[in-house]
């Protein structure tokens, strides 16, 4: 196997994030328990958005643990592939409006767009 940053085997130790520090581990699983639990939202509605977010963050742990979360509710492969769709076009439609020229400004050779983090 390539020595990458990322190994599929890691996602299992997930649960081990409370050894250093038990109580806030135990609080924050306590958390996250509770807001994946079905609620206005279904289980599989919560398992999209979180397979969406893990795309739009980029976390490959996420994308693994959510893909397959999503397809143990329910979900199938193309409403999984259109969350996917919509976070990326919120991800874009920001990183293409990132630049706006300031028109209450003088335009003249010392004017600069503004740039805004994707």
């Amino acid at each position: 196997m390539d020595n990458t940053y990322y190994n599929p085997a890691d996602l299992k130790k997930f649960g081990n994030i409370s050894e250093l520090q038990p109580e806030m581990g135990r609080k924050f699983f306590d958390y996250y328990g509770e807001v994946f639990k079905e609620g206005a939202l279904t289980e599989r509605e919560k398992a999209l958005i979180a397979l969406a977010v893990s795309h739009a963050v980029q976390c490959p742990y996420c994308i693994d643990a959510y893909t397959s979360d999503c397809l143990e509710k329910g979900a199938d492969e193309n409403q999984m592939m259109e969350a996917v769709h919509v976070a990326a076009a919120i991800k874009g439609g920001r990183c293409a409006g990132a630049w706006r020229a300031d028109d209450e400004q003088d335009q003249g050779p010392d004017h600069v767009a503004h740039a805004y983090t994707c």
